[in-house]
């Protein structure tokens, strides 16, 4: 089916002006800047952070498109990947009459979003391989969907979703596909966004605050069509991405050698990981991962979370999540700190 991106826009956010900053109004070379009422005279840091940052992140966007291999006009920069979901709800989803589809358990922040838009959740749990229901996917879905978000690798799960199951969605769902690849660094399976040229309705995830070490910056990526990032850029704040987080990204992105690094360490020490939590005695399973952490169904996994935090080791306990019942989910530390966590466990 044809996909039109107007058809599923909100009407006001189609009608609306956008607000139009002194830096979007003028970019090039200048000497004096007297247009956005700033403070000529400087910062108290050492840094120049008296000018308000570029709007559109130009220069950083232009490197990202070099390393992922997208056009700088199908990126968008946002404070964190929440920013990113937030908008589709705010341009796509109409309060009140729209519903978005997710697959449970998954990330938490698309339901959080959806009550804070008054968007309603249609929850269509995973299979127990961990792997979408497209069947009930299909049975849920109807005219007032918008959206349809697929965490892969999944969050708490680990597992990568079958990309032939993805595909199905964005051939048969007249709406935007959100694939969420937080973890993509870590999997196996391959990023989907060589598709984006093939799929109008695919919009792609990514963060810097995972492989990339950069959780404190709160910088995360959307990609999809031009048309898609011009309502991103219509709707997000003037200036969400401050200098210093735009300077120290294109710093980082310098590292790509150092980066890979540790993406391999991580990979090395999560299957070492789960060999050792399998041989414990009280482990049942330790679920296969595409992530930068292990979904692992423990016999009394809250009396172990709970032994761990009084030894001063946090893992995040999942049990009461739908079909992670007795899991515990544990991010791959360093190898010192994942042989203090074995040694740990080994004295229960």
């Amino acid at each position: 089916m044809e996909f039109n991106i107007e058809q599923i826009t909100r009407e006001n956010i189609r009608k609306m002006t956008p607000y139009s900053s002194a830096r979007h109004e003028f970019s090039g070379t200048a000497s004096v800047f007297l247009d956005a009422n700033e403070n000529a005279f400087g910062s108290p840091l050492p840094e120049s952070y008296n000018r308000y940052p570029d709007p559109l992140q130009q220069n950083l966007k232009d490197k990202i498109s070099r390393i992922k291999g997208v056009p700088s006009e199908n990126i968008f920069l946002g404070n964190g990947s929440d920013e990113a979901i937030d908008l589709l709800f705010r341009i796509f989803c109409e309060p009140g009459k729209d519903n978005v589809i997710i697959f449970p358990p998954t990330y938490g922040m698309y339901e959080v979003c959806a009550e804070v838009n008054n968007v309603e959740v249609r929850k269509v749990p995973l299979l127990e391989n961990y792997q979408l229901n497209l069947d009930a996917a299909e049975q849920a879905v109807d005219e007032n969907t918008k959206l349809i978000f697929v965490c892969s690798p999944n969050n708490p799960t680990g597992n990568s979703i079958y990309k032939n199951d993805i595909e199905i969605l964005l051939n048969n769902f007249n709406g935007l596909v959100v694939v969420d690849e937080a973890y993509i660094n870590y999997a196996k399976q391959k990023t989907l966004i060589s598709e984006l040229t093939e799929y109008p309705n695919l919009v792609i995830l990514q963060t810097l605050s995972k492989a990339w070490g950069l959780a404190g910056l709160r910088l995360g990526m959307a990609f999809a069509s031009k048309n898609v990032i011009d309502y991103f850029n219509k709707v997000k704040y003037p200036y969400n991405i401050n200098t210093a987080t735009q300077n120290l990204a294109l710093e980082a992105l310098n590292n790509i050698t150092g980066v890979n690094n540790w993406i391999r360490t991580t990979v090395t020490q999560r299957e070492w990981l789960a060999n050792e939590l399998t041989a414990l005695p009280f482990t049942q399973l330790v679920h296969p991962s595409d992530a930068n952490f292990l979904l692992v169904k423990m016999i009394n996994a809250k009396g172990i979370y709970d032994y761990l935090t009084g030894k001063g080791i946090i893992v995040r306990d999942r049990s009461k999540v739908i079909l992670c019942e007795d899991c515990l989910r544990i991010t791959i530390g360093t190898p010192e700190e994942n042989k203090q966590l074995i040694e740990i466990l080994k004295t229960l």
